[in-house]
C-alpha cells in the first residue's frame, strides 16, 4: 500500500502513529465495514453494532473526519449539558475510521459515526482514497430499517450488492425503484465504480421499536457480516442485551389484549413469509403485500413509545414507519 493517502485529505486527519495493517498471507486487502447512523438506523442497530465492535475488539484509530465540514448542526443539533447555572459539556457528532482486529486477529476497517449532511461526493472520494491506501477489496454497509415484523421472532436480513452471486442464499429486494439516497448508498455506488465488491446488509427492526435500542438487530447484522466476510465477530454481549429487551417488551405487551392481537398478527404474517420464502426471494411481494406499519402497528407503537423513557433522538426520522426501504 502507499505510504500516505493521496488526494484531498482536508476532510480527515490521520492518526499518528498510523496503525500497522499488514496483509500477512492474505491475497486481498482488509474488508471495509461502514456503519453510518442516522438515516437508516432503526432501533439504533447500526450504532450499537459499531460501538460493540470498538468496545469488544482491539481497535486503533486510523482517521477522524472533520465534523464541521460534514455536519449540519441545525439539522441535527448536538446535545449540550446545562448545570442549572452554566453550560458544562457538549456532545458533538463524530465520524471515525478504525482498524479493528477480529477474534481471530484478522484486521478490518470500520467507518462509523454520524452520516454526513454535507459534501457527500468529497466524503466519498476521501473514503475511496483511504480504501486505496489500505488496499481494501471488499466493502460492506450496515443498515437497519423498520418493518412490520414482530419482536418475538428472529431478526431477518435483506442483502444487495454489485456481485449478486457472492450473496449466496441471502434474501434480496428484487424490485427496481428510485428512492431517497443516503451517504452509505453513495459510498457503495462510488466504491463499486472503482472496482471494489460492494455489499449492503439491511436488518429488519419491528417498526414499533424503531425509536428504542434493539440489540437483537445488531447481533443479526454482525452475524451476517461474519458469515459473508469470514470475520470472527463476537455477539454474545448483544445476545444478552437482546434477551433483556425481549423480556421488557414482553412484559409491556402481556395483559393488553389489543396489543397482543397486533403482535399475533405480525407473527402470523412473519411465519407465512418464512414458509413461502423458497418461492419468492423478496419481501416486496406484488400480491398480498405486507401491511404497512400504520395499518398493523400504530396502536402498539403508541403503547411502547415510552419504552426508553424520553430518549427518542437519533431515530430514523426520514424512514416511513413499517414501509420496506431497500437500503
Amino acid at each position: 500500500m502507499d505510504e500516505h493517502p493521496t488526494g484531498d485529505s482536508s476532510l480527515y486527519e490521520l492518526a499518528f502513529p498510523a496503525p500497522h495493517m499488514s496483509r500477512g498471507d492474505s491475497e486481498t486487502g482488509p474488508v471495509l465495514v461502514h456503519a453510518l447512523d442516522g438515516f437508516a438506523d432503526a432501533g439504533h442497530a447500526v450504532a450499537l453494532a459499531a460501538a460493540h465492535l470498538r468496545d469488544t475488539l482491539e481497535s486503533d484509530l486510523v482517521a477522524t473526519f472533520d465534523a464541521d465540514e460534514l455536519m449540519d448542526y441545525r439539522s441535527r443539533r448536538p446535545t449540550i449539558s446545562f448545570s442549572g447555572e452554566t453550560f458544562t459539556d457538549i456532545t458533538m457528532p463524530q465520524l471515525t475510521l478504525h482498524a479493528v482486529r477480529d477474534a481471530g486477529d484478522k484486521v478490518f476497517l470500520l467507518l462509523s459515526g454520524a452520516e454526513p449532511d454535507l459534501r457527500w461526493e468529497r466524503f466519498g472520494e476521501a473514503v475511496r482514497r483511504l480504501a486505496d491506501h489500505f488496499g481494501v477489496s471488499d466493502v460492506v454497509g450496515l443498515n437497519a430499517i423498520p418493518m412490520a415484523v414482530p419482536h418475538t421472532r428472529p431478526a431477518t436480513i435483506t442483502a444487495h450488492g454489485n456481485d449478486p452471486e457472492s450473496l449466496g442464499d441471502l434474501p434480496r429486494w428484487g424490485s427496481a425503484m428510485k428512492l431517497p439516497a443516503s451517504a452509505s448508498m453513495l459510498l457503495e455506488l462510488r466504491l463499486g465504480e472503482h472496482g471494489r465488491r460492494t455489499t449492503g446488509l439491511s436488518v429488519h427492526v419491528p417498526h414499533y421499536l424503531s425509536q428504542t435500542d434493539y440489540p437483537a438487530a445488531s447481533a443479526r447484522l454482525l452475524t451476517a457480516v461474519g458469515d459473508y466476510t469470514g470475520l470472527d465477530l463476537p455477539v454474545a454481549a448483544l445476545d444478552v442485551a437482546a434477551e433483556r429487551v425481549r423480556e421488557q417488551v414482553d412484559s409491556e405487551v402481556s395483559g393488553n389484549p389489543e396489543v397482543e392481537s397486533v403482535v399475533k398478527a405480525l407473527e402470523q404474517q412473519y411465519d407465512a413469509f418464512q414458509e413461502a420464502q423458497t418461492e419468492r426471494a423478496s419481501l416486496l411481494a406484488t400480491e398480498g403485500s405486507l401491511p404497512s406499519g400504520d395499518e398493523l402497528g400504530a396502536e402498539l407503537e403508541q403503547f411502547l413509545a415510552g419504552l426508553n423513557g424520553d430518549d427518542q433522538t437519533d431515530g430514523p426520522d426520514d424512514t416511513p414507519g413499517g414501509r420496506p426501504f431497500p437500503i
